[in-house]
């Protein structure tokens, strides 16, 4: 960071107040090599008010101890108490880092809150982290070591995730400046080593999903997905096999829902089909099974022209599962699991479907179609018959924005769960809450089955008989008709498809939620 003399000490003039250590530190902290090298280190919050000093962690006592006390003096005098997921940055108290970002890390007994359904020491980690790396980010520095604070997986997410932007189509001088991140004495130990580059895999994932979700629909169309996620394999040594299936292929097999909702736009569909062999040929695999409209208009029901642009991120379950199992082969799971990916656009136009007409799903029912913007569960229903009949899974989870419906019911705080399996249940609970990327369960009832199968043209009616009542637990009872006897749950993740500041080292944008929850759940589950 370069100033000019005159224009430093104003700099130095107008925070000397705010940040008064400032005073005795000198044009030090204005050299070149002082903005190069940064530090995060996590202090806890004090449980019991009669403690004196900060409560730092063990990494976080080495560094003080580098500075022969001086952090230790600067946080005592500044911050002695910083509040969870705050940050406070120091300069120049060591010539080995010029920028220490001290971050709260809450208190240290925080761990699984029930009520909460949430780890929230693992969750104080990321937020932390998250703070103390784009605070680092903002002063200039360009490599970070970061306290792994007691959970090198969870510290990992934060600072990759927090340091994410979508910028690609800006000029390069508008873009967020690259900032390089290591876990501190990294080499003191494999397993933190392991678990850093576990939590770098999946924060790596979930933002590979929200890129693909923020890119434009011009930019990504059903054969721009299909190249990206070819294109990325053949960088990689992975054990993954990608076929992209034609609209001809898709037409023998009889998915007259999916080209249903395809034949309304010029972009032709892909049918992606992803495999990952972890384990014996002769196990079963998992499903993954993600919607992948890559822009929804509505179609002939067409949306409103407020906030349609969002709806590049139709395609978030695609983007989800695709990503996840480039996260598992990375992991090299010892799993068998196998993502169905449906691409296609909902556009109007004279091939438009249109309400009332009736379309045929791959297992032969028929489906009135009364409103064309309910178009997901169309290409779902397809490939949860294709999972089901040319797979013997274990489990079939699927992934969608489905319906605005569940916005409403839950809004940001957790992806909505329809499933017909308790374990299944249990587990994807408890990879929630290791991940903090939460899902909720929702009912399945008979309720709700017989509003979308008591049709008067067809076997079931795309939104039911009650459109604007349960609508997320209508679209989920439509889904039930097509994976039979199977164990299934059901993601719907509209609600949690943007973020607008409610999870704090995820910035503003698309989220690539719950890229994280799928990968833990398919890394703990085992069939009943």
């Amino acid at each position: 960071m370069k100033m000019a003399a005159s224009t430093r000490h104003l700099w130095f003039q107008i925070h000397r107040r705010r940040l008064p250590f400032l005073s005795r530190l000198g044009a030090s902290y204005f050299s070149s090599s002082s903005t190069e090298t940064g530090v995060v280190v996590g202090i806890y919050e004090r449980e019991d008010e009669s403690t004196e000093g900060a409560v730092f962690t063990p990494e976080a006592t080495k560094i003080n101890e580098r500075t022969s006390g001086k952090l230790d003096d600067l946080v005592t005098r500044f911050c002695p108490n910083l509040k969870k997921g705050k940050g406070r940055v120091f300069y120049d108290i060591n010539q080995e880092f010029s920028s220490v970002a001290v971050v709260g890390l809450g208190k240290k007994s925080a761990g699984h809150n029930e009520l909460e359904v949430l780890d929230e020491g693992r969750e104080n980690v990321r937020a932390a982290v998250a703070t103390g790396v784009k605070q680092l980010r903002e002063v200039g520095c360009k490599t970070v070591a970061v306290d792994p604070c007691n959970d090198a997986e969870a510290a990992a997410e934060g600072c990759l995730l927090s340091l994410f932007e979508y910028d690609d189509l800006k000029a390069e001088a508008s873009r967020k400046p690259k900032l390089k991140v290591l876990p501190l004495n990294q080499a003191n130990s494999s397993d933190c080593q392991n678990q850093w580059k576990r939590g770098e895999v999946l924060a790596s994932a979930q933002n590979f999903a929200r890129t693909l979700m923020e890119m434009p629909a011009n930019k990504l169309t059903p054969t721009t997905f299909s190249e990206i996620a070819h294109n990325k394999r053949q960088h990689t040594e992975l054990q993954l096999t990608i076929k992209a299936h034609s609209r001809k292929w898709a037409a023998d097999m009889k998915m007259g829902a999916f080209l249903g909702v395809a034949k309304g736009s010029e972009e032709a569909p892909i049918f992606l089909e992803v495999r990952y062999n972890g384990a014996l040929p002769n196990l079963d695999p998992l499903v993954l099974v993600g919607k992948g409209v890559t822009f929804d208009s509505g179609g002939i029901s067409i949306k409103p022209s407020a906030n349609m642009d969002m709806m590049r991120g139709d395609m978030g379950g695609a983007a989800n599962v695709t990503a996840a199992m480039f996260a598992i082969a990375t992991l090299e799971l010892p799993v068998n699991v196998v993502g169905l990916i449906p691409l296609c656009e909902n556009m109007p136009s004279g091939s438009a479907v249109k309400p009332g007409d009736v379309l045929t799903a791959m297992n032969g029912k028929t489906i009135q179609v009364d409103n064309t913007d309910a178009e997901g569960r169309l290409l779902l229903a397809d490939a949860l018959c294709y999972a089901t009949t040319s797979f013997k899974p274990t489990v079939v989870v699927d992934v969608a924005t489905l319906t605005g419906a569940i916005d409403v019911a839950l809004g940001s705080g957790a992806a909505g769960a329809f499933t017909n399996s308790q374990n299944v249940w249990n587990v994807l609970q408890q990879a929630s809450m290791s991940t903090g990327d939460r899902v909720w369960r929702m009912p399945l009832f008979e309720h709700y089955v017989k509003q979308v199968t008591d049709c008067h043209l067809a076997d079931v009616n795309n939104i039911g008989k009650h459109s604007r009542q349960g609508g997320a637990c209508t679209a989920a009872a439509f889904l039930k008709q097509f994976v039979g006897d199977h164990s299934w749950a059901h993601l719907d993740i509209a609600g949690v498809m943007q973020n607008k500041d409610e999870v704090p080292y995820l910035g503003k944008g698309m989220t690539g939620r719950p890229v994280r929850t799928l990968v833990e759940f398919v890394s703990r589950f085992k069939p009943m």
